[in-house]
């Protein structure tokens, strides 16, 4: 069973950055997994942020289009979420989920069988 884990959340004001990470677990892969960052915010259910397919290509929702970067590093085993241009409505937990695939990306979180367990994201001034 895949094991993810995010970090890199925390306070940043609007127009700021923050980069996100998604890291296997020990003894994981992440070669021939989708992977895609998802969001909550408090009273509104899980929102697709952004995907990038196991050969690299990336994906994105119409809101964050321009403002974020999905990228993957196979030999750490991690996927980055960079989150430039920051705003109020940003603000959410944010979640990295797992897929197996070959040739395959969705923004659907119930397509996802793995999920860490969350980070924390606010925008405020």
């Amino acid at each position: 069973q895949v094991q993810l884990v995010e970090s890199g959340g925390g306070l940043v004001q609007p127009g700021g950055s923050l980069r996100l990470s998604c890291a296997a677990a020990s003894g994981f892969t992440l070669d021939y997994y989708a992977i895609a960052w998802f969001r909550q915010a408090p009273g509104k259910g899980r929102e697709g942020v952004s995907c990038v397919k196991s050969d690299g290509t990336p994906y994105y929702a119409d809101s964050v289009k321009g403002r974020f970067t999905i990228t993957r590093d196979d030999a750490k085993n991690t996927v980055y979420l960079q989150m430039d241009s920051l705003k109020p409505e940003d603000t959410a937990v944010y979640y990295c989920a797992a897929e197996v695939s070959f040739d395959w990306w969705s923004l659907r979180p119930e397509e996802y069988d793995y999920w860490g367990q969350g980070t924390q994201v606010t925008v405020s001034s």
